[in-house]
């Protein structure tokens, strides 16, 4: 090449770069976004404190910690590493996770690992996992994160407390073989806090009976531990966003002035397909991963991300407000033009409804002698009596919820597919451990119980109905008064 063609070349590449400077581009691969675009947003991560490139091993402490609101209300909450959310957790699809996990709350907790497929001894469960931490004790949790997806981490000891006190994380096992195609990408978790207004929490048990039976929610919804937050944004980019809702009672019906969000997965990692709507609703301990191309209004304003209402029950829409979670402001950059092509496909084997063994749970509520209301399972508040399942058993779970309010239905440990009436898988089809049951409905799932025996949980992630009786067991592989305990230091 003459050296005048090599200065051509050389003033054009260093006129691209100014250039993609002067607009704040990212010049990296497929990075689009304005730079600092996330900073208002972005959830600090947990120090990996092993050079193991396939271990991950970090510290974990529950403590009380001077947390902000962010509407300039301070309270003593309970945190992990002190801050709320607790710390994004991020590990490869095959690494081993190792957490040195200790406890300087006043009272006892645990971690359970929301969604992945862990060993029984892992899953942070008092009784049938481990026993509880106590104040000043430790615990390694110690495992293989089997498969990619946005996971979360919270206690199930006093959980609708210390859920509600701020002890919740996100966690997300990330698969390098991915090809998604978006490089932009966020980590948000939604929740809400109850305070009094005056640095105190609300009880865990405000409202008494009638409180537990339609789920306490708070006056702060936070996204990240923040209130309103900005999104820097440029107009028509997409961006990558991963959320999960760790509210302990709160639906999150998710809007943006109308705009499309595209769905590629949810709790098990990626869907066989892409979906598309503008509005999309997320249980308690739901997840979801969507592709979002926010475009500039017509009157310059910012875009708000809404929590739109949503009927959950008597009480859920009336008098209630619209919440403001995400304000997202456009760069003044040119508007991009890229298509944007998401074409995510996942070979998922629908497991089969011919053969599977029947099982009935029926969602129940009752009212005592003395007035007090107790959730239950098939008629029995912390139904005793669990389901028995071999290894490799795949069951047909036909949930029906007899309540008038609705349910975010979990089970721990293992995945599941939400069928139709007939068995047949409903589409796009996606691995689930949270679904939605609505107030006097029923929803199917089967379920594939593989080779991790124990005793494992389901619940209402509506923390306040499990606590309230709305919890139960099954036992896959193992006698039924069976209790696996590990050490606690």
């Amino acid at each position: 090449m003459s050296r005048p063609a090599t200065r051509i070349v050389w003033g054009t590449l260093l006129a691209a770069l100014l250039l993609s400077s002067s607009l704040g581009l990212r010049a990296s691969g497929d990075a689009v976004q304005p730079e600092r675009w996330d900073e208002n947003v972005r959830l600090p991560e947990a120090v990996d404190r092993n050079p193991d490139p396939h271990i991950v091993e970090i510290d974990l402490e529950a403590r009380v910690a001077d947390v902000e609101l962010g509407s300039g209300e301070h309270v003593q909450a309970f945190t992990y590493n002190g801050g709320i959310p607790g710390p994004l957790i991020r590990v490869r699809k095959g690494d081993r996770l190792i957490v040195h996990f200790t406890n300087t709350l006043p009272q006892p907790t645990t971690v359970h690992w929301h969604g992945l497929r862990v060993p029984i001894a892992m899953d942070g469960v008092p009784i049938h996992s481990q026993p509880e931490v106590p104040t000043g004790g430790s615990f390694t949790y110690d495992f293989v994160a089997r498969d990619a997806g946005l996971f979360w981490y919270h206690p199930h000891v006093m959980s609708a407390a210390q859920v509600g006190f701020g002890l919740y994380g996100a966690l997300l096992v990330e698969d390098p073989d991915e090809q998604v195609g978006v490089r932009d990408e966020l980590v948000i978790v939604l929740s809400d806090i109850a305070t009094d207004g005056h640095g105190h929490f609300e009880p865990p048990d405000s409202g008494g009976p009638a409180g537990m039976v339609f789920g306490r929610e708070g006056n702060h919804v936070l996204v990240n531990g923040r209130s309103h937050p900005v999104l820097k944004a440029r107009s028509g980019a997409p961006q990558r966003w991963r959320i999960v809702n760790a509210a302990k009672s709160r639906y999150f019906n998710l809007e943006l002035d109308g705009q499309i969000f595209t769905r590629i997965g949810g709790d098990g990692g990626l869907q066989e397909m892409p979906d598309k709507s503008d509005a999309l609703v997320l249980g308690p301990g739901e997840r979801a991963d969507l592709i979002v191309a926010p475009r500039r209004t017509k009157d310059g304003q910012p875009l708000v991300l809404r929590s739109l209402l949503f009927n959950r029950g008597y009480g859920s829409v009336e008098f209630r407000d619209i919440e403001d979670l995400i304000a997202i402001e456009m760069a003044p950059l040119p508007e991009y033009t890229e298509p944007v092509i998401v074409a995510t496909h996942r070979d998922i084997e629908p497991l089969q409804a011919a053969g599977a063994t029947p099982v009935q749970v029926d969602l129940t509520l009752a009212q005592k002698s003395d007035g007090a209301f107790e959730y239950g399972i098939n008629g029995v508040p912390f139904s005793k009596a669990p389901i028995a399942a071999r290894v490799g058993e795949t069951q047909l779970w036909t949930v029906k919820n007899t309540t008038k309010w609705s349910h975010p239905f979990h089970l721990h440990g293992f995945f599941f597919q939400v069928v139709d009436d007939t068995g047949n898988p409903v589409h796009p089809l996606a691995w689930k451990d949270t679904v939605n049951v609505p107030f006097e409905a029923t929803v199917r799932l089967l379920v594939r119980f593989d080779d991790r025996p124990g005793q494992w949980m389901y619940h209402c992630h509506i923390l306040d109905h499990a606590d309230g009786g709305l919890m139960g067991t099954v036992a896959v592989g193992v006698p039924a008064d069976l209790h696996p305990v590990n050490h606690v230091h």
